[in-house]
Formats: C-alpha cells, sequence, structure tokens
C-alpha cells in the first residue's frame, strides 16, 4: 500500500505471485487505487449542504491470466480496509453498465448497490473550428470566481467536491467558462458576487480539463472501410472546411481528450447557452490537438439536452454504493446509499 500527496487521500494496492520479475521474485497481477474525499451527499431542510468523507475506486485491473480467482475481490477488500482507517463512511465505484463482470463483482460479491446511472456523452472534434452563437456572450472566470460560482449553485448536488478549489486551480484545469444571453453581460461587467446577487433569467456554466496530458485513448479492431471513410471525412474538410463536414478525427491511433465537469445552469435558455459553451469547448481541444470532447452528466439534469454529442461514442456508466460505516452522521439524510436520485449530479475530473 502506498500513499502519495494528492487529492484528499490517495492509496494504491497491488497484489502479486510467485515468479516472474520484479522485486523479490514476484510478478503484479493485480492492482487498484484508491482516493478519500469530502463531497456533498444531500443537504438539510434549510438547504445547507451535507459534506460526507466518501471513498472512491478507480483502476481495479487484474492480469487475463489470474481472473475468476478471486483476486479482484481480495484488492477491493484491501482497499476497503485503508478506507475504512481514513473514516470513509461510503465507498463507490464507477463501471459501463454493460460491464457485467465488473457488476457481479461489485454488487454480487462485495456487497455493493446500485445508485446512479449517469452517461458518458461524447464528441468528436473536427477539423474545422465550429461557429459560435451571437446570441450568447461568454466569459472566462477567475477561479476564485468560479469556486464562488460553483459553491453558490452545486453545493448541495450529489458528489460535489469539498476542495473545489484544488480542482479548479490543477494546472489541468484550463478554464471555466460562463455563458450568458448576448448584451446581459453589461448588467454585472464580470463582477461575480453580483451576478450572484440578481443572476440573469438563463446562464449556463462549464470547466474544461486536459485529460490529454494524462492518458491517451485508441479505437482498437475497427474494420479497414470504417477507417477509410474516416479518413475521407477529414480530405474532405481540410480541402473545403467552410462546408462544415462533421469530419471524423483518427481515433485508431492514439488520441486525447478534454473531458468538460462542472455542467450547470438556469432558466430557459441553460440548454441553448450550455450548447454555446460545448462548441466552445470544442475549439479549444482543436486548438489543443484532441479527438474529441466528453462529459458525464445525470439521466435526468436539465442542461442534458444541450450537449451535443455522437451516440455511438458514449456510454451509460453506473455508479455502485456500499456503506462503511456502522452509524449515519447525515442527520436527517439517514443512509445516503438509499436516497433517491437528484437532477444533477457532479462528476470530479480526476476520477474521469
Amino acid at each position: 500500500m502506498f500513499e502519495p500527496p494528492g487529492y484528499g487521500k490517495v492509496a494504491e494496492t497491488a497484489t502479486g505471485t510467485a515468479g516472474g520479475g520484479g522485486a523479490g521474485g514476484k510478478k503484479i497481477i493485480g492492482l487498484v487505487r484508491g482516493c478519500v474525499k469530502y463531497v456533498a451527499s444531500g443537504s438539510t431542510r434549510a438547504m445547507d449542504p451535507i459534506y460526507t468523507k466518501v471513498a472512491y475506486i478507480l483502476g481495479l485491473r487484474v492480469s487475463p491470466t489470474h481472473r475468476r480467482r478471486g483476486v479482484g475481490k481480495k484488492l477491493v477488500e484491501r482497499m476497503e480496509e485503508w478506507f475504512r482507517q481514513k473514516g470513509a463512511e461510503y465507498s463507490y465505484m464507477a463501471t459501463e453498465q454493460d460491464n457485467e463482470a465488473s457488476v457481479r463483482l461489485f454488487t454480487d460479491r462485495c456487497g455493493y448497490a446500485k445508485f446512479r446511472t449517469p452517461s458518458v456523452l461524447v464528441h468528436p472534434v473536427y477539423r474545422h473550428a465550429l461557429g459560435l452563437s451571437r446570441r450568447a456572450s461568454i466569459v472566462r472566470l477567475e477561479p476564485r470566481d468560479a469556486e464562488r460560482l460553483y459553491r453558490w449553485h452545486f453545493a448541495a448536488v450529489e458528489f460535489f467536491p469539498d476542495d473545489i478549489d484544488a480542482v479548479l486551480s490543477n494546472t489541468l484545469s484550463l478554464g471555466t467558462f460562463l455563458a450568458v444571453p448576448a448584451g446581459v453581460t453589461t448588467r454585472w461587467d464580470g463582477d461575480v458576487e453580483a451576478f450572484l446577487a440578481s443572476p440573469p433569467a438563463s446562464w449556463a456554466v462549464l470547466s474544461v480539463w486536459n485529460c490529454m496530458d494524462a492518458f491517451r485513448l485508441e479505437v482498437r479492431g475497427a474494420p479497414r472501410a470504417m477507417r477509410t471513410a474516416a479518413g475521407a471525412t477529414r480530405l474532405v474538410d481540410r480541402a473545403a472546411p467552410w462546408l462544415g463536414i462533421p469530419s471524423i478525427p483518427n481515433l485508431f491511433a492514439p488520441f486525447g481528450l478534454y473531458f468538460l465537469y462542472g455542467l450547470g445552469g438556469a432558466g430557459p435558455e441553460a440548454p441553448r447557452l450550455v450548447r454555446a459553451l460545448c462548441r466552445h469547448a470544442h475549439n479549444m481541444a482543436r486548438r489543443g490537438g484532441c479527438g474529441v470532447v466528453a462529459t458525464e452528466v445525470g439521466e435526468r439534469d436539465p442542461v442534458r439536452a444541450g450537449v451535443p454529442h455522437w451516440a455511438r461514442l458514449g456510454a451509460e456508466d453506473l455508479w455502485c454504493i456500499k456503506r462503511l460505516a456502522d452509524g449515519y452522521t447525515h442527520g436527517t439524510l439517514g443512509d445516503w446509499s438509499k436516497a433517491e436520485p437528484g437532477r444533477s449530479i457532479f462528476v470530479d475530473p480526476r476520477e474521469f
């Protein structure tokens, strides 16, 4: 078990067998990582946020030659021991809904319950830049102003991290952007406090996280005809960008992505303003050399309708949760694992 510096508390544990390489003649056959942090789990009747110490399991991997031997369960149990030592009240994990092996491991063998079902929405980055709406004004917020806005709007949203300031000031966070109807900015002139005191009827916000500098993705096993067709769309887009061809990036070689987090807003025009922000983020990703932009939103989130995406590139996630503590510290909330889902959910980009 090793505990490097990072957000909240982070740990990594591995298990091995005799033989092979590595120190002492052992080789790693399984690995899991986890972190502990404070997140919002609901609110009181007075709408004050309730923060709970939770643990997150990420990166569980078992060698193909050692699967179905109880290695994954043993790693999860060892990680949960560390979570309890750190005082975590709940442990949760995320996987794709169609990953039956992972779902069975956590729900059937490790005591987790199905909890939330957010969607991963993905949009390719075209060769051409997307035009921005003249009906929306986009303002970049300083991290401190973004923190004020997020704590004001998201404080009681499930999984909102108490250390949002650390997220926003991270070098991988490329900025927070606020969209309002054109002409509205004159009312507050960039003063977030004035904005919070008298917000416009409609507005939207999101932040951009640079996953490209952390990892790369690659689509493998695609038929040659598909790769050829995708290449043809890029050739046409390069030759005639004014046509606005929805070109398919080269996803068959390692590519990077920008993750959009902290999507939120209010008012009847919020979805339209979210779309304007997503187009702005697309152009940022284009300049950054990314292949796709992605986000993850709750199934009932009202701003979801404004997120442009290609259904074939996305995924339906499943978050599972387990209560580790014997008692409750949630007051009127009770057992969070049995709470009904809210309209929105906050996805920490450090865990994507």
